[in-house]
């Protein structure tokens, strides 16, 4: 189940948080992923610190997945994230002077999925 959590700046309409999940779901197919899995995390109104200073327009995103992601894919992966965050919520990307977007994506080699019926699950 891939997971991108996101802490953003910019206080974001209910119009806004469905574009970014909708464009995050078609996004994490670059990793060979689906978005029937994935759980993404919108956290706006995020008080974010760079270099000392606050950001007016920054944004943190993670991004975990289970299994093996190719650097390649983790590349196209960042470019795709930069691209929505920058297209949404007008935050400078990687082609900013001054980066105001931190991508971290990881792969998860184990994790437990517990479900609601309490079954216990071994990724997917």
């Amino acid at each position: 189940m891939p997971f991108i959590d996101s802490k953003v700046t910019v206080k974001m309409s209910d119009d806004q948080k469905e574009t970014l999940k909708s464009s995050l779901g078609q996004a994490i197919t670059t990793m060979n992923k689906t978005e029937s899995y994935l759980m993404v995390g919108i956290n706006d109104g995020y008080d974010l610190f760079m270099g000392g200073k606050k950001l007016d327009k920054g944004a943190y995103v993670e991004v975990s997945v289970f299994g093996d992601v190719t650097p390649k894919a983790c590349d196209a992966m960042t470019g795709k994230i930069c691209d929505i965050f920058a297209d949404v919520l007008g935050i400078p990307g990687k082609y900013a002077p001054k980066e105001s977007a931190y991508i971290l994506e990881r792969s998860v080699e184990r994790f437990i999925l517990k479900e609601k019926q309490g079954e216990m699950s071994d990724g997917f």
